[in-house]
């Protein structure tokens, strides 16, 4: 059983069972609010209750039981297939959805679909919740992935991302004008030293990666960007570009407090992927257009 430690922060008194969804974004409130009915919640030291509104300074002891992972089930879900083959097929994933099923999420995942249309012949060297996945891309980023159908196949590329030989092209727009036409971003990443849910650019710890841009158009408050990585550390581009006054338009976690809604999350798109093919060793290039979404942003950007 894991013990997790929060102290409050909020001005405003807020309700127990919501104030927990800030702390432990991965767990429905529904969950939560049976965790604080279970007892497995302590406000200051003593038991909680649901209705409890903790004040700033207040100490929150939660004690999450030990995770029980059920299998991923197949699910007949539309997926983007750009190519597949007896190894591997790559996959075009709209925006909102979620790769691989967590807590909170175990339906209507990219898995979820995928082992329907493979009739199960995935790698299981992810595990019983991430057959196949190689590598992810957020909820609200929208791309290609590839997905290895062989354990030979998912090594094979699993080596290349770790040499960071794999070609991984993002577009994004993101906020204020930028001085220079291209630059990258160099700074290790890990947890966020106040913010559990966040990543930050760490001092200590965490791990190196690396970002480049290059801006392709200029508007009003806005650049339109090429982003190209070396390495794939969670939250990324929206980390480094957050990092250095850029946040990605509609990021409702590095970005400013005014979120852009229509977006629905981070203006950010998996563009080009490539790779070496683990069977016949040969390079292998796929690229996808810019989803509905993010074309009528760039219009309307066009058009202020």
């Amino acid at each position: 059983m894991e013990q997790l430690e929060f102290i409050c922060e909020e001005q405003q008194p807020t309700r127990l069972d919501k104030l927990l969804t800030e702390f432990l974004p991965d767990y429905s409130r529904s969950a939560l609010s049976q965790l604080i009915a279970d007892g497995m919640v302590q406000l200051n030291g003593k038991q909680a209750a649901k209705s409890a509104k903790p004040k700033k300074g207040d100490i929150l002891l939660v004690s999450l039981p030990d995770p029980v992972e059920p299998d991923a089930q197949p699910e007949d879900i539309p997926l983007n297939i750009v190519y597949e083959d007896n190894s591997l097929l790559v996959v075009n994933k709209p925006k909102g959805m979620v790769v691989h099923p967590a807590a909170g999420n175990y339906n209507g995942t990219l898995v979820n679909g995928l082992l329907y249309h493979c009739k199960g012949s995935l790698s299981g060297i992810g595990g019983q919740l991430r057959p196949g996945i190689v590598h992810r891309i957020d909820k609200n980023t929208s791309g290609l992935l590839v997905v290895a159908k062989t354990d030979t196949a998912h090594s094979f590329l699993s080596q290349q991302m770790a040499e960071h030989t794999v070609q991984r092209t993002y577009h994004a727009v993101a906020y204020g004008r930028f001085r220079e036409q291209e630059g990258f971003v160099e700074g290790n990443i890990g947890r966020h030293p106040q913010d559990r849910k966040k990543m930050a650019v760490v001092s200590t710890g965490g791990k190196y990666a690396y970002t480049g841009w290059k801006v392709l158009e200029q508007f009003q408050g806005f650049a339109y960007l090429q982003l190209q990585l070396k390495t794939g550390r969670t939250h990324q581009i929206r980390v480094h570009m957050a990092s250095i006054g850029h946040p990605l338009a509609g990021d409702d976690v590095y970005g400013p407090k005014a979120v852009i809604q229509k977006l629905q999350g981070q203006c950010l798109h998996a563009k080009t992927l490539g790779f070496v093919h683990p069977e016949s060793r040969q390079w292998m290039q796929f690229d996808s257009p810019l989803p509905e979404y993010f074309e009528q942003f760039l219009q309307t950007l066009k058009k202020e």
